[in-house]
């Protein structure tokens, strides 16, 4: 890993160590389980075994018959979990809602990125190890389309708004796309501590499905991604494993970069 210092001045080895990062680019991949059902989300983890050790669960599968088991056994097999909620609600729905994600052992919880939301998640979390991230804007969405919901905000923006409100409100980090550059939004939210996952992930030249705002790993960890999230181009290829080996790959090439 190259020592060339990140825009806060500080080696890259030393500023993750500070954000509590893992030591192991592999570690730092997340395989969004975005499959049919249970049993599929299952068998890729099983497949993924030994190479990947953190999935997300999101919405397609949260009401899926058999959830439940899905998200104990990633549990007890001492498997990372996030759990992409995307929680709206009023605060103390919410609150409610993440202290029981945070008494089943779930490492990292999503919330929108409405001040008194993150203040209750972050709240009802309380001691637990669990990590709040607030949804700044969808990687789905451009400046185009959020002027067409009504926003006065360009996607940058608007993602530096809500990280500074996440960073005021407790949030352990936030979720942002690459091409947001996750190192100008920390130095533009006054915090060097704040973890950023980063989805709309592709490697060179593959199609960008419904995502408008992507990068390569590579590009993702050169801004300053801290956490990759990885679903199709990893789940929905003949070769699961070969696929995040390859992606792996490209995130410690980022790290070299640096």
């Amino acid at each position: 890993m190259g020592e060339s210092p990140l825009p806060d001045g500080s080696d890259p080895a030393a500023t993750w160590a500070k954000r509590g990062l893992p030591a192991d680019m592999k570690d730092r991949l997340i395989v969004a389980l975005d499959l049919r059902n249970v049993d599929e989300a299952l068998e890729i983890v099983k497949t993924l075994d030994g190479v990947v050790s953190f999935f997300k669960v999101g919405l397609g599968l949260q009401f899926a018959p058999g959830v439940d088991r899905l998200i104990g056994s990633l549990v007890e097999s001492n498997k990372k979990l996030f759990l992409d909620a995307k929680m709206f609600d009023i605060p103390e729905t919410v609150g409610r809602a993440v202290e029981t994600v945070a008494r089943r052992g779930v490492s990292f919880v999503t919330v929108h990125g409405d001040e008194a939301i993150m203040r209750a998640a972050v709240k009802a979390k309380g001691s637990s190890d669990l990590k709040v991230f607030a949804v700044t804007v969808l990687t789905s969405l451009d400046d185009q389309a959020l002027v067409e919901m009504g926003y006065a905000y360009t996607a940058k923006d608007l993602v530096t708004l809500r990280a500074r409100k996440a960073v005021e409100s407790g949030c352990d980090g936030i979720i942002a796309s690459a091409d947001d550059n996750p190192d100008q939004i920390r130095m533009l939210a006054r915090s060097q501590h704040l973890l950023i996952a980063t989805p709309g992930i592709r490697m060179p030249n593959a199609a960008g499905d419904d995502q408008k705002r992507v990068a390569t790993p590579r590009q993702a960890i050169e801004n300053g991604a801290d956490y990759l999230v990885v679903g199709r181009p990893i789940v929905a290829q003949t070769d699961p494993r070969e696929a995040a080996r390859g992606i792996i790959e490209d995130m410690k090439q980022g790290a070299r970069g640096l």
